[in-house]
């Protein structure tokens, strides 16, 4: 079956019936195309990186899992006992996530309103998905509504100043002119691109400057290498 727009959902659904050829390109406003192996997005907890393991460990209570691919993090939390919801807006993805019994719905994050959840998880830089910085307070804003009181967000995203330095630490754009975190990517699989769609990366004390605005309180809670990491979110 083949969804219009949704690279990822054919990519999940070839490697369901065993007929993955290709890999996933993601093409960047700012990088060259990245390549993902489709089997990535398969990945077990004992392949998953550092932050990953780290963050599923933190979650507790009712969890929702947004933009969950194929599944590889609600897959553990399911397994571990936990009450999880997974979301995402590609059909491909929710189908298979459904083929596996796993409670999942195919939704936009910002309209979701239904529910109320102890842990919020966005892994992958799933807070990217506020798009443009000036929007990362409306996001906050709703998924802090999401929120039972004493619950979490629990989010990894990274700081790309360092994509615009040269090699002798020189910074070859006005970071002051717009903010540097603002990125446009597009994702192609055989022959299904998405339309080009705005990313955000976002420091942490942008992060957490954003966060004590709104009542809400970001702890960093690990860093790896090119200044990526892992924050917990909670509700002051």
């Amino acid at each position: 079956m083949d969804f219009e727009n949704d690279p990822i959902g054919n990519a999940i659904t070839d490697f369901q019936h065993g007929t993955v050829s290709q890999d996933i390109i993601v093409h960047s406003d700012l990088c060259e195309d990245d390549i993902m192996d489709v089997n990535y997005l398969f990945r077990s907890f004992e392949n998953m990186p550092p932050i990953e393991k780290k963050a599923l460990t933190m979650c507790k209570g009712k969890v929702l899992d947004v933009g969950a691919a194929a599944g590889c993090h609600a897959k553990w939390l399911n397994d571990n006992g936990f009450d999880i919801l997974a979301i995402d807006t590609s059909e491909g993805a929710i189908n298979y996530l459904k083929s596996l019994n796993l409670p999942s719905q195919k939704i936009d994050f910002h309209h979701l309103t239904e529910h109320k959840f102890d842990t919020i998880l966005l892994l992958m830089n799933g807070i990217g998905i506020a798009g443009r910085i000036k929007q990362i307070e409306r996001f906050l804003i709703h998924a802090k509504s999401l929120l039972n009181p004493s619950g979490q967000i629990i989010c990894d995203s990274t700081d790309i100043q360092y994509l615009y330095e040269d090699d002798e630490g020189a910074q070859w754009v006005d970071l002051n002119s717009q903010y540097y975190g603002e990125m446009e990517f597009q994702m192609e699989y055989k022959d299904s691109k998405t339309n080009w769609f705005p990313w955000l990366y976002i420091d942490f004390d942008t992060l957490s400057e954003k966060c004590s605005n709104l009542g809400l309180n970001a702890e960093l809670i690990m860093t790896s290498e090119n200044n990526h990491f892992l924050a917990q979110i909670t509700i002051l």
